[in-house]
């Protein structure tokens, strides 16, 4: 029991000690955001999900002895489905770029290879390695966007697929529309397309999902997180959007399915996915402070991306590691190196309390 419920029932049956003078002890929320302010480096929301995904988890609190079931899967399987315009069979859920990953490399003997942009996102590559999968970097371009054609010239008689992050990370860049639409059309005819699109909802890119390709038929799988905009990085859950053939191959193999899923974190994607106006509101926030970054680097003459996303990159004038190690006594922590860009630096955007501790920070460094 704890000291001051003790006290408490001490003194209710007289015989509880002269009490203490304490002083005001600040609310659950007020300490976490004190202690996860200044986290800036694993492009997070700076903001808790809805209020609604909390009801939801609470309503589910009393069920956690019960393992989760095929009918709850089933459901927000439809869910999303309906969202996305596809069948619910194309649905699997989880976080499954890591068991895809090995998925695919356990069809090949040897694991063969997987395309992808470097610096990228790399857990279906890093997975896959465990059975013999191979990446196959190929750098960005001038721009620090996917080299489409480069990633073309790159696929072999043992790719197993490429993949893709749109926006990317870490430059939060996007490519021409017209030349993304024709590279997966044509590398879809020619292998699988994966398009990780974590950071899609923090702009007006609804219309270049690559889940419009997967709706017509096309070799490409789209995948989406909950951990960014919606706010449940701590629930671990997503959602992948894939041709049937696949989709059916992988629940086969275990990937998807209900053991493989947490209660709390169905419920809560479920009132995430359900609750557009919180949604809408994050995005809006996001963007403002985004903008106030983009602002303060051109203030400062400092060469940055037009990042889409929910951070900012940028290439520093003064050593990079320096910089970091600056900001973190500042009590500050942003994305880590991504070689060969070394001289870049990723930050997350955060609450507008931060957005203000970091141009601060930039300004005492640069100025």
């Amino acid at each position: 029991m704890r000291g001051f419920q003790r006290r408490q029932l001490l003194a209710a049956v007289g015989l509880a000690a002269p009490a203490l003078t304490l002083a005001p002890r600040a609310n659950a929320g007020e300490q976490t955001r004190r202690a996860d302010f200044g986290r800036l480096s694993l492009n997070e929301s700076a903001e808790p999900p809805s209020s609604a995904v909390k009801r939801a988890i609470a309503a589910n609190l009393d069920r956690l002895h019960r393992y989760v079931d095929q009918t709850e899967v089933d459901a927000l399987s439809r869910q999303i489905a309906k969202l996305e315009g596809v069948d619910p069979e194309q649905v699997v859920l989880g976080e499954v770029l890591e068991p895809l990953g090995l998925h695919l490399a356990g069809t090949r003997p040897g694991g063969g290879e997987f395309v992808y942009s470097t610096p990228g996102y790399t857990a279906l590559i890093d997975a896959s390695a465990a059975v013999g999968g191979k990446g196959v970097g190929v750098p960005l371009n001038t721009r620090l966007e996917n080299d489409l054609p480069a990633l073309a010239a790159a696929i072999g008689d043992r790719t197993l697929a490429v993949s893709l992050v749109n926006p990317h990370n870490p430059s939060g860049t996007l490519e021409d529309k017209a030349a993304f639409d024709r590279f997966i059309e044509q590398t879809a005819a020619r292998t699988l397309v994966v398009v990780d699109e974590a950071y899609l909802e923090y702009d007006d890119l609804a219309g270049r999902s690559a889940v419009r390709f997967t709706r017509t038929g096309a070799n490409v799988l789209t995948f989406r997180t909950l951990a960014k905009a919606y706010g449940l990085a701590g629930l671990s859950i997503g959602y992948a959007l894939a041709p049937l053939a696949l989709a059916r191959s992988l629940r086969a193999a275990g990937v998807g399915g209900p053991h493989a899923q947490n209660r709390l974190g169905l419920v809560a994607a479920a009132a995430a996915l359900d609750d557009r106006p919180h949604l809408a509101a994050h995005v809006r926030r996001v963007h403002a402070e985004r903008e106030r970054l983009h602002a303060t680097l051109d203030r400062l003459g400092l060469r940055h991306t037009d990042s889409r996303a929910n951070f900012i990159f940028f290439e520093s004038t003064r050593p990079a590691d320096t910089v970091r190690a600056r900001l973190a006594e500042s009590g500050l922590k942003v994305g880590r190196a991504f070689p060969p860009l070394d001289a870049w630096i990723r930050i997350t955007v955060g609450t507008t309390a931060e957005t203000d501790a970091v141009i601060a920070a930039l300004d005492a460094i640069y100025r």
